[in-house]
This record gives structure tokens, C-alpha cells and sequence, in this order.
């Protein structure tokens, strides 16, 4: 049996490695995967040819690069217990957040909490792609991230529309205090799921310094936003809020296309 450790450069989180997860699914030679997070790091151990799973990473577009192959007598893995429980805990914190923050981004009229929900949705959708399509079929799978990312792209389309809106029509502050408040709890609310899901991981994953929370493109997001809730207070201008929802929309588009490569 051979072993191949990837760098992944764009996995900043755990819903990246569902997603390849996801894309590696069905590939016979594939025995097992380990994922090294904090490190962006992927360790496959497989028999035969690595060029389809080179291939199929690389299609990813998540900055995959091969870094060595090498031949191992490792036969033992650590298994991941109670996988639907943990699944469940991070979709169902997720899809709460999203909830609360589209209800006081529209009711605090700031773009940048609407553009984080559907962040949050993002997240939600691709645990529930892992959850729901578990012992499926292939074309099952497909059928759902094709599902997921088209709908992800309508709702960003729609924020992006509102932003323009806003950023030419007449100026609404939104609130700031609302913004960061919300920003805090959601940063709260990423540390608690990436904290659950490397929980199941290996004896050192489980006490990952606190530090490696902050890898994450979620908690730099709710970071954004909290800074962007300052400015606007500053400057009393919703310029702040616009750019950052902004930002946020084109990285849930992104994230949105990313699903939709698994539908190929």
C-alpha cells in the first residue's frame, strides 16, 4: 500500500474536507483519508496509481498539490465514532445562526449579517450533503450539491442586487451594535463547531490550541463584520457594511461553485 500526503492550501475548515470527501467518494484504490486541518494537510492511503485522485483534487481547485508518495505497511486507522452525531451538531448550529443572523441583518438593515447567514447556510448545506447522501447512491449525491450550490448562487445573486440597491439609492445605516453583537456570538458559534468536529479526529486534533479556530474563513468573516459594525459607527456611513457584505457574497458564490463541481 502506498502513501500520499497533499497540500491543501484553501482548506480552512472541516465543511472543505467534506467536500473532498465528497469528491473522492467512489474511488476503489482510495483506503483511507486523514485530514491535518490546522496544517492543511491530506494524508491518502491507497493502492494502485495515485493520478485519478491527483486529478480529482485538483479539479477541486482548493490549491491541491501532491507532495510525496511513499510505501507504508500502516493497515490500522482510527475511525471517526458517532459521525451522524457530529454532523448533526455542527449542521443544526449552522442552519440556527443562519436563521438568526438573515432575521437581525434584514431587521438591522446590514448586508454584511445577510451575507454571513448565507455563509452559515453554506456550511449547513455542505453538512447535510454528508449527512443525508450517507450510503447513497453516486448520482443521489450529485442530485443534492447540485441542488445546494444553485440555490446558494440565487440567494447571493439577490443579496448582491440589495447591496446595489443600497450603495445608489438612498443610505441606510444600519445598526451597529446589532452587528457586532450578532458577529460575536457567530465567531462563538464556528470555534464551537470546528472544536466539535476535530473532537472526533486523533488524541492531538482534540486539544488543538485554541489558535487553529482562527484558521478558519468563517471566523475571519464574523471578524469582517464586527470591524465593518465599528466603521459604520465611526463614520455613520453604510459603506462599511456594504464591502464587507460584498465580500462575503462573492465568497459564498465561490463556496456555491465548489458544490457544484461535486454534481459533475
Amino acid at each position: 500500500m502506498q502513501k500520499s500526503i497533499f497540500k491543501i492550501t484553501k482548506m480552512d475548515c472541516p465543511s472543505e474536507e467534506t467536500l473532498i470527501r465528497m469528491k473522492l467518494d467512489g474511488i476503489s484504490s482510495i483506503v483511507n483519508l486523514e485530514f491535518d486541518i490546522p496544517n492543511r494537510k491530506l494524508t491518502i492511503f491507497h493502492i494502485g496509481d495515485i493520478q485519478q485522485i491527483e486529478k480529482s483534487i485538483v479539479e477541486l481547485k482548493l490549491g491541491g498539490k501532491k507532495l510525496a508518495t511513499e510505501q507504508t505497511n500502516q493497515i490500522n486507522f482510527k475511525e471517526t465514532k458517532n459521525q451522524k452525531t457530529i454532523l448533526w451538531s455542527v449542521l443544526l448550529i449552522n442552519f440556527t445562526f443562519f436563521i438568526i443572523e438573515m432575521t437581525t441583518g434584514l431587521v438591522s438593515k446590514s448586508m454584511g449579517l445577510v451575507a454571513d447567514s448565507l455563509d452559515m447556510l453554506a456550511d449547513s448545506f455542505v453538512y447535510g450533503i454528508s449527512l443525508f447522501a450517507v450510503g447513497g447512491t453516486l448520482i443521489r449525491k450529485k442530485r443534492i450539491a447540485n441542488l445546494a450550490g444553485y440555490f446558494q448562487i440565487i440567494l447571493a445573486v439577490i443579496g448582491f442586487a440589495e447591496v446595489l440597491r443600497r450603495f445608489f439609492g438612498s443610505e441606510q445605516i444600519p445598526d451597529f451594535s446589532t452587528m457586532i453583537i450578532v458577529s460575536v456570538f457567530a465567531l462563538i458559534a464556528n470555534g464551537i463547531c470546528l472544536y466539535i468536529l476535530q473532537k472526533s479526529k486523533s488524541k492531538e486534533e482534540a486539544h488543538m490550541k485554541a489558535s487553529m479556530i482562527f484558521t478558519s474563513n468563517d471566523v475571519i468573516i464574523n471578524l469582517g463584520v464586527i470591524i465593518a459594525g465599528i466603521l459604520v459607527n465611526l463614520f455613520s456611513s453604510n459603506k462599511p457594511d456594504l464591502i464587507i457584505g460584498t465580500i462575503v457574497f462573492v465568497l459564498v458564490i465561490q463556496g456555491a461553485f465548489r458544490i457544484l463541481k461535486l454534481g459533475k
